[in-house]
């Protein structure tokens, strides 16, 4: 596991690390995983609802993938993507299906992230 993961759920993203397009971001005060450019997951280890696996998809692909997997549910907080919490008992069996679509390149996980604003400190103020 990489020393900039410290968190418990790190082994789920362990599976990406012999992947060359494979980046791993802090997110949320969590860590996020990046498959060719596509935010793919987050795993979460705080309180909750941060406390899981957060599934980083559009809402029209939520049906499939519930579908597939029951215990996957819209998170609590960014109904975009899906959750499942740790405390779930499928949980293990979950990351491992989620991370091997991941892998696999299912075209149901995965978003374009947002380019990051920079502060406009440059700006000219409007008055």
């Amino acid at each position: 596991m990489p020393s900039s993961i410290r968190n418990s759920l790190g082994w789920i993203l362990e599976a990406f690390e012999s992947d060359s397009t494979y980046i791993h971001k802090r997110m949320f005060g969590s860590d996020a995983a990046y498959l060719d450019g596509l935010l793919c997951l987050v795993v979460a280890d705080r309180d909750a609802p941060w406390n899981g696996l957060l599934v980083c998809t559009s809402q029209d692909r939520h049906a499939a993938l519930v579908d597939e997997m029951p215990a996957l549910q819209p998170h609590p907080v960014l109904g975009k993507w899906l959750y499942v919490p740790q405390d779930d008992p499928e949980f293990e069996a979950i990351a491992k299906r989620i991370t091997a679509l991941v892998l696999a390149r299912d075209p149901r996980v995965g978003v374009e992230p947002k380019p990051r604003r920079r502060g406009s400190k440059s700006a000219p103020s409007k008055k």
